[in-house]
């Protein structure tokens, strides 16, 4: 099979050129090989590992989680330590949407305080972001 260009793989997994090269230096796929004219050169095997890695962040997994993930999976483990890595991220998942779900709830009271009507420096969800919470 042929190999790619970096404009090649680009295309191949709708991914940047740019992000290609940024993967490379965070270590996420290997340095590919060169050609004697210097161009890099990759194989179908760096287009598999970039989807992975997109298909990972779109799971919601870090570059830092994917990093971890990929040492994991190139080390040949059992599901259970990749099912490790799927618990993991739920749970923080489940806490950002707690998180979330109070700041949503705070919005919404200060939304019911402001009747709009007033001039911004009477703005209670200006008043709300100005104050010092730390001073009591």
């Amino acid at each position: 099979m042929k190999n790619l260009t970096i404009g090649q793989l680009a295309k191949e997994t709708g991914t940047n050129i740019e992000t290609i090269r940024y993967y490379e230096r965070r270590g996420l796929i290997p340095e590919p090989p060169r050609r004697e004219s210097g161009y890099r050169e990759y194989t179908f095997k760096y287009a598999e590992r970039i989807r992975f890695i997109k298909r990972a962040q779109t799971l919601g997994f870090t570059l830092k989680e994917v990093s971890e993930l990929l040492a994991v999976a190139d080390g040949n483990p059992a599901c259970k330590d990749i099912r490790k890595f799927a618990e993991d991220k739920v749970k923080d998942i489940e806490i950002r949407i707690h998180d979330l779900q109070k700041i949503k709830t705070v919005l919404n009271d200060l939304i019911k305080k402001c009747l709009g009507k007033r001039k911004i420096s009477e703005c209670p969800i200006i008043e709300s972001l100005t104050q010092d919470k730390t001073k009591k």
